[in-house]
């Protein structure tokens, strides 16, 4: 009966396919660029290197990626087929923003906040040579509260430990404050005029600091008024429901690494 049922719904053998755990967050970090072992695992860092592994040769099995070799470098690079998983994993992302409730404390993670920070940084407005942004997080566990960026007109590096170059700005917030200024619930002005959020160094490199990111492609989504402590939207009034543009954010393009 499964592989009848499988044999006249589509949607069940797409599923059978992408509903394994961490399948559709590999495909989004392809998406996004990344497409070597290593940056994998920066993006996914709490999915095992085993069962990263596995899932790309899955998917390498289905025709969704192919793995390229040039000497001692390989590549994941994904298929027409895989491709075309971009606006599912858009409008995945779009309900998560709209539907899902408030991230917990517990899921906060300044290593992906920053991985993510660093694939929508705008080379045309930082400036020329490489450029330092520093980023403290007072609240964040021991051995996490300071990250650096490094950016150059090639690529923008995450750090974890000081790099030893020159600092332009530093930037200081809890965790939670950054995370709500990048998915666009914060405006950065009202972040740094609240308190929530210190930007140190010179004057002219403060106020451009805002300018050097792209907010995350979520950010302009529109969120729906949630009814209880929960985010819960039972018994939502239908015409709540209609004020809700159904609009897609800009397209979840590959930035600089």
């Amino acid at each position: 009966m499964g592989s009848s049922y499988h044999q006249f719904c589509p949607v069940a053998k797409a599923m059978e396919l992408l509903d394994e755990r961490w399948t559709l967050l590999l495909v989004r970090e392809l998406l996004m660029g990344s497409d070597r072992f290593n940056q994998l695992r920066r993006g996914l860092p709490r999915m095992s290197p085993t069962l990263l592994s596995r899932r790309l040769h899955e998917l390498e099995r289905a025709g969704v990626l192919t793995r390229q070799v040039d000497g001692t470098e390989v590549r994941y690079v994904l298929t027409p087929a895989g491709a075309e998983l971009r606006p599912v994993v858009e409008a995945l992302g779009v309900w998560g923003v709209r539907w899902v409730p408030e991230i917990g404390d517990a899921d906060l993670d300044p290593k992906l906040l920053l991985w993510d920070m660093h694939r929508h940084v705008d080379p045309d407005a930082v400036p020329a040579g490489r450029t330092v942004v520093q980023f403290r997080f007072p609240d964040a566990a021991r051995g996490a509260r300071d990250w650096w960026l490094v950016i150059t007109a090639v690529e923008t590096d995450v750090c974890d430990v000081d790099p030893g170059f020159d600092v332009a700005v530093r930037v200081t917030a809890s965790l939670r404050r950054l995370v709500d200024v990048w998915r666009g619930e914060v405006p950065w002005s009202d972040a740094v005029r609240s308190g929530g959020l210190e930007v140190d160094g010179p004057e002219a490199l403060r106020r451009a600091v805002p300018r050097w990111f792209t907010l995350s492609p979520f950010a302009g989504v529109p969120r729906p008024e949630r009814l209880s402590g929960e985010g819960t939207l039972d018994g939502a009034p239908e015409d709540a429901l209609e004020d809700v543009s159904p609009s897609a954010p800009a397209s979840v393009t590959p930035a600089a690494r």
